[in-house]
């Protein structure tokens, strides 16, 4: 059977330093970090009390006020950004058969607000005061559901929950239904909004964020010596994919192209990466080896960087395992230094900035990269961005269980 092409043509996104794409967009290229106090709630009894927030977010522009009161945040966000994504691409859905659009969007969390709020409603009043929506609130896949039903899209639809790779398997498995013919065009990323004292708290727990308490703007700092932990944040991305003859017929403006997807497992450990990166490996391995281009047309890695020990040493192995001599030029650079970490919608918000910097021939920072790690001795685009031509990139998902995503884009020719 013979694939087809498959093209990148809407984007929408939700980030706490931008809250639509020329928003975000600006940030990034001009290092704008959007990490702050916590404001949600009062953070002090925590070890951590800085994240990424979604400032000004209005879900009213999105859902009508009568939905609104039984839509969960990262539903929300999911909504938001696909409608975002949909205007941008310029598709007319009166003018497409529905059953031929699809939607995987995906959640590494999902509605945990809900479950938080109304396990204490049933402990104050009781269970009759639980709301009827309790369940459709808080299961992960409404946000796909519901995405599909505000857009109108009847063609395949799943979401995918694989921790921090969630949003970067929806967009693969996404690019794979196109490819086999299943769909003309997907709408396809992550969605997250666990900002809550039970989801910010559990990453407390496991000592999983840093605690640079006094310095919110400059504690993300991925592959520097003096990392100590990511910034748990909160937003969506999402993508339109589309076939490339379909997005032809329409004139569509093109952004890039995917051409491969890879996924792996550890098999090792609950939180940790394989120490020698393998599984990383495994899954660049797969993603080069189906875009069918030679290592040396990548330039660029949109990494996975959440700024913790573990992870940044392991994904610069990985890279260096696949890469070879080779690696030492590529530029690669992790914008969870801007963002934080957006867990399951990070892979769809990373994977924008990358078809950015090959539309636009600029490669985002990392920021608060001040100290080398001799175990992290890669090009890491330090604190400014750069200009540069990138005809093929891959971005990293990796998630807790030990799951890997990588996702390789080329420039539209």
């Amino acid at each position: 059977m013979s694939h087809k092409r498959v093209v990148i043509t809407g984007l929408g996104v939700i980030s706490p330093n931008g809250g639509n794409l020329q928003e975000y967009w600006d940030a990034l290229i001009h290092g704008k970090s959007g990490i702050s106090r916590l404001t949600y709630f009062d953070p002090s009894d925590f070890n951590s009390h800085i994240a990424g927030e979604v400032k000004n977010f209005d879900a009213s522009k999105y859902i009508n006020p009568k939905e609104l009161r039984k839509t969960e945040k990262f539903v929300a966000f999911a909504v938001a950004t696909a409608k975002m994504a949909l205007d941008d691409s310029g598709i007319d859905m009166n003018n497409e058969d529905p059953t031929k659009i699809g939607v995987y969007v995906g959640s590494g969390i999902g509605g945990i607000q809900t479950i938080q709020e109304q396990h204490t409603r049933y402990v104050e009043k009781g269970p009759n005061r639980l709301s009827p929506f309790l369940i459709p609130m808080l299961i992960t896949n409404i946000a796909a559901g519901q995405v599909s039903i505000s857009i109108g899209a009847k063609g395949p639809n799943l979401c995918v929950v694989t921790a921090c790779a969630s949003a970067a398997h929806s967009i693969g498995e996404a690019w794979r239904a196109i490819r086999d013919g299943d769909a003309d065009a997907m709408f396809a990323g992550g969605t997250e909004g666990a900002l809550t004292v039970l989801g910010f708290g559990g990453f407390c727990a496991m000592k999983a964020l840093s605690t640079r308490n006094d310095e919110p703007e400059r504690a993300s700092r991925p592959f520097d010596r003096d990392r100590d932990g990511f910034i748990m944040s909160e937003g969506a991305g999402v993508v339109v994919l589309e076939e490339l003859e379909h997005a032809k017929k329409r004139g569509a403006n093109i952004y890039c192209e995917m051409t491969g997807y890879g996924l792996s497992g550890d098999g090792y450990h609950i939180t940790a990466p394989d120490p020698l990166g393998a599984g990383g490996a495994r899954a660049l391995t797969m993603a080069i080896k189906k875009s069918g281009l030679p290592l040396e047309d990548y330039s660029y890695i949109n990494a996975h960087g959440t700024s913790t020990k573990l992870n940044d040493k392991c994904e610069t192995l990985a890279i260096k395992s696949v890469f070879g001599d080779h690696a030492k030029k590529l530029a690669v650079s992790s914008i969870k230094s801007m963002t934080g970490h957006l867990l399951g919608a990070a892979g769809a918000v990373e994977l924008i900035a990358t078809a950015l910097t090959i539309k636009n021939s600029i490669i985002p920072p990392t920021i608060n990269y001040e100290n080398p790690d001799p175990e992290c001795d890669l090009d890491y685009v330090p604190n400014h961005a750069r200009e540069a031509k990138v005809k093929a990139a891959l971005s990293n998902s990796l998630g807790f269980g030990g799951h890997n995503a990588t996702l390789a884009l080329k420039k539209f020719e």
